[in-house]
């Protein structure tokens, strides 16, 4: 029996959804960055939150801590002691409260559901019995099996969007050598799955070509 050609265009958008917090998909960030950073050299550093109510907390530590991993690996040393840093790194992180989208989904008569409408029998399909011929099986929206024709609901989801901002200035006078940005769009809104990804999207060719902006693409972890 040939896949229904209709069924591959239609799950286009909704499987694009889909990907925004999926998480077996790529993580994608957009990332710029302007950067006069002189050539690594051990140059020592500390870093500082951006906003003062992150001051010694525990969720910056840990992010700052990854921070500071990447920037060693560049040639770079963080402080030890009561040592006075060459350079400061200021971070920021955070996520919005999120934006609400609605797909409406028009047609009507029989559902798809999460089978082929009756073809195969019970069992076909994980999410239980839903409504149409035979014995279709679906709860919620499955993108795989989803088709406009036979669907008239409407789906709204939130969308969110993170970013990390890195700041690094010489300390003796407060000179930018490096302004980063990285931002993502998710259905999630877990900022300690969200940030490490956003700080390895910008430590992805790092410093970058000054004034650039690009589409960074971090693969899944394996499982």
């Amino acid at each position: 029996m040939p896949f229904p050609t209709r069924l591959i265009a239609a799950v286009a958008l909704p499987l694009a959804l889909a990907t925004l917090g999926g998480c077996a998909q790529p993580f994608k960030a957009n990332v710029s960055r302007f950067q006069a950073l002189p050539v690594p050299e051990g140059q020592t550093f500390t870093i500082v939150p951006t906003d003062p109510r992150n001051e010694g907390g525990l969720e910056f530590r840990q992010y700052a801590q990854q921070v500071s991993q990447r920037l060693a690996s560049y040639g770079y040393r963080p402080i030890e002691g009561g040592d006075k840093p060459q350079l400061v790194v200021q971070l920021d992180y955070g996520i919005d409260h999120g934006v609400q989208k609605t797909v409406s989904r028009g047609g009507g008569g029989m559902g798809w559901g999460g089978g082929w409408g009756g073809g195969f029998g019970p069992g076909f399909g994980p999410y239980g019995r839903r409504w149409g011929y035979g014995s279709a099986f679906y709860y919620g929206w499955d993108p795989l099996w989803y088709d406009p024709f036979f669907d008239n609901r409407i789906d709204t989801y939130t969308v969110y969007t993170s970013y990390v901002n890195l700041t690094i200035e010489r300390s003796v006078d407060k000179q930018h050598l490096f302004e980063g940005k990285a931002k993502a769009r998710s259905l999630d809104d877990a900022l300690t799955k969200l940030v490490p990804n956003l700080i390895e999207a910008l430590f992805t060719n790092f410093p970058g070509q000054s004034g650039e902006e690009v589409r960074i693409t971090i693969a899944p972890d394996k499982k």
